[in-house]
C-alpha cells in the first residue's frame, strides 16, 4: 500500500510519468507499448510502491481494458479490412464524386474521407482512397495539396471523435460513458469539424504552389475485379452504426419486452460490428481462394498491435489511480470551472506532445476520470460530454511527430513545410471547431 502522499507528490508523479512517455516515444523512437509500461515502473517508483506491487497493479489495469475492448477492436479491425479488400470504399468515394461533381473534388474527397472514415483508420482510408486522389486532382486541376488535405481532414474528423476507432473505444470506456451515444454524437461533432478541414485546406492551399517530392512509398495498382454494388458497399457500414446507436434512445432500462431484448442484443457493439463482417459476406460473394483466411489472420495480427497500446493505457491508468490525483484536484485547485475544456486541453497537449492521438486520448482519459465529479461530468451525460472533449483534444495539432502526417506527405509527394501550413493548421482549427460544438452541446444535454 502507498502511503499517504502530498498534492505535490501527486503532481510530480503525474509530470514524470508523462514527460517520460513523451522522451521515449518522440526522442527514442520506443514502442508506445513499452514507453507506457516503462511510465507506469517509473510512476510507481515516484509514489514509492514496491516494484512487484506495481507491476500487479499494471497487469489488473492491462487485464480489464482489454478484457473490455479486445472483441470489438479485432472485430472493427477486420471489418475495415474486409471493406478495403472488397473496394467498397472506393465505390463509395465513386458515387460522392459523382453526386458533388469534378468541379468540386476537394468537396468529394472530403465528404468520402469522412463515410469511409467510419470502419477503417484514417491511414488505411487515405492510402486506399490515395489513387483516386490523385486521379481526381489531375482531372480537375486542383492542386494536389488541396485534395490530399481535404481528404485527410475527413478521414481525421471521425477518426478522432467516433468509436469504435480504438482511441476514443477506450476512452469512452474509461470514463464509462454511453457507446451509442458517443457514437451517434461523435458523428454528429465530426461533420462541422470535417467541414472545417475542408474550408482552411482549399483556403490556405490555394496559395501555395508545391513543389512535387519523390514518394518514398510504393503503391500498388489496384485490382480492378468485381466490386460490390453502393448498396452492399454502404450497408456493412451503416448498418452497425444503427445498431449500435439505437438502443441507447429507444429502449426502457432494462429491456421489457422481446423485441427490446432482441435490439439490445443486437445493439451490443460486438454483435453489431459482426453484423457488418457478415453482410460484406453476403454483398461480395467471388472471393479468391484463400483470401477469407488471409485477411481474418491480417484483422486479428493488425488488432494485437493496437491491443497491446490500448492495454499498456489501462496499466498507466490504474498506477495514476493510486496517486489518488483526483482526489487532490478537488481539494488543492479550483478545476471546476473549467469543465468540459479541461480534458480537451490535458488530451489537446498530450496529442501535440508526443503525437499519437490514440495514446494521447486514453492517457488523457486515465488523468480526467478521477476529477469527473469536481468538472461537473459525473453524470451520464456529462460522461458523453467528456469523452467527445477527449477525442477533440486528441486532434490538435498533428505535426512531423504523427505518423498519420507522414502517411498524407509520403502518398501525395508533398513537403513537410507545405505540410505544416496547410494540414496541420487545419488540425488546430479542428479541435477548436470540435470543442465549441461539444460546449454547445453540454449547453442542452447536462
Amino acid at each position: 500500500m502507498t502511503q499517504d502522499l502530498t498534492f505535490w507528490q501527486s503532481i510530480i508523479a503525474l509530470v514524470v510519468g508523462i514527460l517520460l512517455i513523451i522522451l521515449l516515444t518522440v526522442r527514442f523512437r520506443v514502442h508506445a507499448f513499452f514507453a507506457l509500461f516503462a511510465a507506469c515502473l517509473v510512476v510507481g517508483l515516484v509514489i514509492q510502491l514496491p516494484l512487484t506491487q506495481s507491476i500487479q497493479i499494471a497487469k489488473d489495469g492491462f487485464g480489464h481494458i482489454i478484457g473490455s475492448l479486445a472483441l470489438l477492436i479485432v472485430l472493427g479491425t477486420t471489418l475495415g479490412m474486409l471493406l478495403e479488400y472488397t473496394h467498397s470504399t472506393t465505390v463509395i468515394a465513386n458515387f460522392i464524386l459523382a453526386k458533388v461533381g469534378a468541379h468540386r473534388s476537394s468537396l468529394a474527397m472530403n465528404i468520402s474521407g469522412y463515410v469511409v472514415g467510419m470502419p477503417i483508420f484514417c491511414d488505411s482510408g487515405f492510402i486506399v482512397l490515395n489513387g483516386l486522389n490523385k486521379e481526381l486532382a489531375i482531372r480537375s486541376g486542383t492542386s494536389l495539396l488541396i485534395m490530399a488535405s481535404s481528404l485527410a481532414t475527413g478521414l481525421y474528423a471521425v477518426h478522432c471523435l467516433m468509436p469504435p476507432h480504438p482511441g476514443m473505444a477506450a476512452a469512452t470506456e474509461v470514463v464509462r460513458a454511453d457507446f451509442g451515444s458517443v457514437i451517434l454524437y461523435g458523428l454528429l461533432v465530426a461533420i462541422p469539424a470535417s467541414i472545417c478541414g475542408y474550408w482552411w485546406s482549399n483556403y490556405a492551399g490555394a496559395k501555395i504552389k508545391i513543389r512535387k517530392t519523390d514518394s518514398v512509398v510504393q503503391e500498388e495498382d489496384v485490382k480492378k475485379g468485381h466490386r460490390p454494388s453502393l448498396f452492399f458497399a454502404v450497408l456493412p457500414i451503416m448498418v452497425p452504426i444503427c445498431l449500435i446507436a439505437l438502443p441507447s434512445f429507444t429502449l426502457s432500462h432494462p429491456a421489457e419486452t422481446i423485441w427490446e431484448r432482441c435490439l439490445f442484443t443486437l445493439g451490443t457493439p460486438e454483435v453489431a460490428l459482426m453484423v457488418g463482417i457478415a453482410l460484406v459476406f453476403i454483398g461480395n460473394r467471388n472471393w479468391e481462394k484463400g483470401k477469407i483466411t488471409s485477411l481474418l489472420h491480417d484483422g486479428v495480427e493488425k488488432a494485437a498491435g493496437i491491443l497491446v497500446i490500448i492495454g499498456a493505457g489501462g496499466a498507466f491508468g490504474a498506477i495514476l489511480g493510486q496517486t489518488k490525483i483526483g482526489e487532490h484536484f478537488a481539494e488543492n485547485m479550483s478545476i471546476s470551472d473549467l469543465g468540459v475544456f479541461f480534458p480537451f486541453f490535458v488530451a489537446a497537449i498530450l496529442k501535440t506532445a508526443q503525437g499519437s492521438s490514440t495514446v494521447a486520448v486514453i492517457t488523457a482519459a486515465s488523468i480526467v476520470s478521477p476529477l469527473l465529479v469536481v468538472l461537473g461530468l459525473d453524470s451520464d451525460s456529462g460522461r458523453i460530454i467528456c469523452a467527445l472533449a477527449l477525442g477533440a483534444g486528441s486532434m490538435m495539432v498533428s505535426h512531423a511527430n504523427d505518423a498519420y502526417f507522414w502517411v498524407i506527405a509520403k502518398f501525395s509527394g508533398l513537403q513537410m513545410k507545405e505540410m505544416l501550413k496547410v494540414y496541420s493548421v487545419s488540425t488546430f482549427l479542428m479541435g477548436a471547431v470540435s470543442i465549441s460544438f461539444i460546449y454547445l452541446l453540454s449547453l442542452i444535454i447536462l
